[in-house]
């Protein structure tokens, strides 16, 4: 079976945790495209979703499903992404699309954070997939300086934006022991939007697919 099957299997088991008649939150990348083209099958019963980046919500209209913006809506009863890593604890990393700003907003306002994987994205520490940092462009010097302080070897990603007009910093040769502890104190540099850590508010459930089939962690 193929990453790109496991992939799919995952997004198409996710379609269990979408209650009818509610908003969902979508994510961004490969994987929550395989949910988008899922969800197709079942938009009518839901109410509408919101998505955390542009691509996504040019894949939702394309597929006729109703485009809200999070500020017209009270509550999201399940958000549903990818990740780049997760650990035991349904810490990840994630931000290897670069939407990992607006992703996080996302799931910091769903009830449930539902993260859709192949197997290979299971680790037992953090930090082999170069962590993600979005940051005002007029900081990424200093920043980069910090990181290099912290063991990071941070790499500008050439060429990028992100939806929200920043650039994004790579940190490479980072081994993530204390994920929470090391978002909060990277969230208080004065520079950084946003890290592509998500452990302060994990995932709730990691749907992992596996030459077995969907191997489900809580």
């Amino acid at each position: 079976m193929t990453q790109d099957e496991m992939k799919k299997m995952v997004a198409e088991a996710a379609l269990d945790y979408v209650e009818a008649g509610t908003v969902i939150g979508i994510g961004t990348g490969s994987t929550a495209n395989h949910f988008i083209d899922s969800l197709a099958t079942i938009k009518h019963k839901i109410d509408g979703a919101v998505a955390s980046s542009n691509a996504s919500a040019k894949r939702l209209k394309d597929h006729g499903i109703p485009v809200l913006d999070l500020n017209s809506v009270s509550e999201l009863s399940v958000y549903v992404d990818g990740a780049d890593e997760s650990n035991h604890y349904l810490h990840l990393i994630k931000g290897g699309g670069g939407a990992l700003t607006r992703e996080k907003i996302v799931a910091a306002c769903s009830h449930k954070f539902v993260c859709i994987a192949d197997g290979s994205k299971l680790v037992d520490v953090l930090g082999k997939f170069p962590l993600p940092i979005e940051v005002i462009p007029m900081a990424r010097s200093m920043i980069a300086r910090e990181l290099v302080k912290r063991g990071g070897q941070p790499v500008y990603r050439e060429g990028f934006t992100t939806d929200n007009g920043n650039v994004i910093l790579d940190v490479h040769n980072l081994e993530i022991m204390e994920p929470v502890k090391l978002e909060q104190e990277l969230n208080n540099l004065p520079g950084i939007v946003t890290v592509g850590l998500f452990a302060i508010r994990p995932a709730d459930v990691l749907l992992l697919g596996t030459e077995d089939g969907v191997r489900t962690l809580t």
